[in-house]
């Protein structure tokens, strides 16, 4: 099988040759430079030999966009992008915000990448999708974690209508990069946890934007929800129309059995990100084992629940196949796969 066929081979149950498995990182310093994003993006797919391509872009992209100004310096040291600037700095700004262009900078940049990596591996058999994020995900990241606050002092409805006016252009990007040939969308909802919301707010002021969002991207076969976080809003999110459910399995339930079960998609996820960061072999290992075991090979794209943080150790990320592909052979080897 080529990397295409195995990972259609997942989503649809069906017996792969092999587990199919990738990782992702920040690429800081690099990703707001198109060129460089895709010939990095390029070449870290082509040293690890990952099963397909989630673009790593710069992770604030959907609030630069409209107006937010970025501090990136702890990102290497294995921290976070900081918001240093907003357009929405009271509850009453949120009106403030309109749809915007594909021309815009910051999207025409995202798009330019995206067109240059479809580009290289245009001969390669290899699925790409292409990340966005939730509409609350970017409206929280935008008023500096104060949507919530700016709901409950009354500013729903223009929290509203902001969010309208971020899922259109979430969606127009999205569709966009359907069209130029990416196989699905990588829709990032870090919300969607107990330990940020509550679910009735989420119910009102996340999913339907989320599902704007998702059914301008109903061309696209490779469509992911990744579930950022702990405790997770499984019951929320695990109906949603795409084709693959990525959490942080092993740090928030459900297990990967369970679900399986309850989704009946094919699952993303089965290694922790740490455990790759500080480098514990046989937890990584015995994850690998468990998440093959537990779906009997299908069903199953073997990849962290989230991006592998920094600092990046070479060796372990090259590890991560070797065990995968000794645990395959020792299960196949004792008529347990």
């Amino acid at each position: 099988m080529n990397k295409l066929e195995r990972i259609q081979a997942a989503i649809c149950g069906e017996k792969t040759d092999q587990v199919p498995y990738s990782f992702w990182t920040h690429l800081p310093g690099i990703d707001l430079d198109p060129e460089k994003l895709a010939a990095m993006t390029y070449d870290f797919y082509r040293e690890y030999d990952l099963d397909f391509i989630k673009t790593m872009n710069n992770g604030m992209y959907g609030v630069e966009c409209f107006g937010c100004k970025i501090d990136y310096s702890d990102i290497e040291k294995g921290g976070v992008a900081k918001i240093i600037s907003t357009p929405v700095c009271s509850a009453s700004d949120w009106t403030k915000l309109s749809p915007l262009s594909l021309d815009n900078p910051v999207l025409a940049r995202e798009l330019h990448s995206l067109e240059l990596i479809l580009k290289k591996v245009k001969r390669e058999n290899v699925p790409v999708i292409f990340t966005i994020f939730g509409p609350l995900t970017l409206a929280d990241k935008i008023s500096d974690r104060k949507v919530t606050e700016h709901v409950a002092q009354g500013y729903g409805a223009e929290v509203k209508k902001a969010l309208a006016v971020i899922a259109q252009t979430t969606a127009d990007l999205a569709r966009r990069a359907i069209a130029m040939g990416a196989d699905g969308v990588f829709f990032a909802s870090q919300l969607s946890s107990y330990d940020k919301v509550s679910g009735s707010l989420y119910a009102e002021y996340g999913k339907p934007y989320d599902l704007q969002v998702l059914e301008a991207v109903r061309d696209g076969w490779f469509n992911t929800i990744h579930a950022h976080g702990t405790n997770i809003m499984f019951e929320l999110l695990k109906d949603y129309p795409v084709n693959v459910f990525n959490w942080h399995a092993g740090e928030s339930l459900p297990t990967v059995p369970e679900a399986f079960d309850l989704t009946g998609k094919c699952l993303m996820g089965g290694l922790e990100r740490m455990d790759i960061t500080n480098a514990h072999k046989n937890e990584l290992y015995h994850q690998i084992y468990e998440s093959i075991l537990a779906l009997g090979g299908r069903h199953l794209i073997l990849t962290p629940g989230c991006v592998v943080r920094y600092p990046l150790n070479k060796e372990m990320l090259s590890f991560v196949k070797k065990a995968k592909d000794e645990v395959e052979s020792s299960l196949k080897l004792h008529g347990r796969l």
